[in-house]
């Protein structure tokens, strides 16, 4: 089978599961409205499905590299469908956290598995299939806010959650079928101009090897560091547009746009990856999240399509992390171990979540203003901006390197005993 029919299948699997994290959003005033909780309460129900998400990835990313991904995601399909669909239907928060934790869950397989393609069947285009996957996930969401606004107007939110769920769930079950390793004969040479400008690793790191090079907290670091505000302004779009005085039509308008720019930017960056390099890439988007994150409660207060439109570049640098560290983590650690190396930097958004869904939400509800959230999360994006000099300025990782300082070390360990 053509490997772009297999990322085509990969691109279908993301767009299902993009309402998950992105029209989140839409529902949270509908269940405070129905329910009594408190805006922090149901946010933490955005934070626990992040957490299930992202820390449940390293698992699903170790087996997926072994057996292939097509099992696993058509179990996290019904996953995925099962849990957005109940989620009209909870009656205690314990519930909202345990359904929703569900469809964190099976996002963890499909996204896991979607991603496994670029990285696996591209060797000679990371970044743009990168791009493309998760363009997909960023900007999935798009197809169905609309309708997804329209059926809570109309009906309720109950009847979008279910509609939604069995959907996407039939749709990720079906494309899954898809996908699956490639074998070792498998085989696409890579381009010469690529060389450089990025360099590839020759040397194949397992995941407990990764873990003890300290070019993987660099990049850890840096995730988290932009996660943080991303995840911020993705869970918090209806309450800060509430507290701005943003009309419904506006706030749709923007719902609408953030996840087509997130796509695009994910695309774009990732494309651009390819051409100038994975650091440098890095510095400049970070750079320019950065002010975006600044932009929305500075310019936002100007007007409401400055509002919208401050949102759009923030998502338009920031879903790029998500093209970015997978190629990068190939780059410094080898393809062959991808899937399980990436899911250990994709589990920073889970800890990422915690700052961006409850605890931002706590804050503005102890402060009465967003400042705090979005001023600290623009210096954090600045910091990761700058950490990619760092990462540039280090080697690529060498496991011949550190077995020769073991094998140095040990003389001198026998003469102590």
């Amino acid at each position: 089978m053509n490997r772009w029919l297999r990322l085509g299948a990969a691109v279908v699997a993301m767009i299902m599961i993009a309402n998950l994290q992105y029209s989140w959003t839409l529902f949270v005033k509908p269940i405070i409205a129905a329910t009594g909780w408190k805006l922090s309460e149901v946010q933490w129900g955005f934070t626990f499905f992040i957490a299930v998400e992202t820390w449940g990835m390293p698992l699903s990313g170790w087996v997926i590299d072994r057996v292939g991904p097509r099992f696993f995601m058509t179990f996290g399909g019904l996953l995925c469908g099962a849990g957005w669909a109940c989620l009209g239907h909870v009656r205690t928060l314990p519930q909202l956290y345990l359904v929703y934790g569900l469809a964190g869950l099976g996002a963890a397989l499909v996204y896991c598995g979607s991603v496994s393609v670029a990285l696996k069947w591209f060797p000679d285009k990371r970044g743009l299939a990168s791009g493309i996957i998760v363009g997909a996930f960023g900007a999935g969401a798009a197809l169905f806010i609309p309708e997804i606004a329209y059926i809570i107007r109309v009906r309720n939110y109950s009847t979008a959650f279910l509609y939604t769920g069995i959907v996407q769930g039939l749709a990720i079950v079906c494309a899954a079928q898809f996908l699956e390793n490639p074998g070792p004969e498998f085989f696409v040479p890579l381009q010469i101009s690529n060389k450089q400008v990025i360099r590839r690793q020759t040397e194949q790191f397992n995941s407990l090897e990764m873990l003890r090079t300290p070019q993987f907290y660099v990049l850890y670091a840096m995730m988290l560091m932009m996660g943080i505000g991303g995840l911020m302004v993705t869970a918090q779009v209806a309450p800060v547009a509430g507290s701005l005085k943003i009309g419904a039509a506006m706030l749709t308008l923007a719902l609408t746009l953030n996840p087509l720019a997130n796509g695009v930017g994910r695309v774009f960056w990732g494309w651009v990856s390819d051409h100038v390099g994975r650091e440098w890439t890095m510095i400049v988007a970070f750079a320019i999240q950065s002010v975006s994150l600044l932009s929305v409660l500075t310019l936002g207060r100007v007007s409401q399509v400055w509002f919208v439109v401050c949102l759009s570049l923030v998502f338009f640098s920031w879903g790029e992390i998500y093209a970015l560290f997978p190629p990068a983590a190939a780059d410094f650690f080898g393809a062959k171990n991808s899937s399980s190396n990436y899911s250990f930097l994709y589990s920073s958004k889970g800890v990422a979540s915690i700052v961006g869904g409850g605890l931002a939400a706590l804050l503005f509800e102890k402060t009465g203003t967003w400042n705090t959230a979005f001023y600290g999360s623009a210096v954090l994006a600045l910091g990761a901006s700058l950490l990619g000099f760092v990462l540039r300025a280090m080697p690529l990782p060498s496991k011949h390197v550190s077995e020769a300082a073991e094998m140095a070390m040990k003389p001198s360990l026998r003469a102590e005993d």
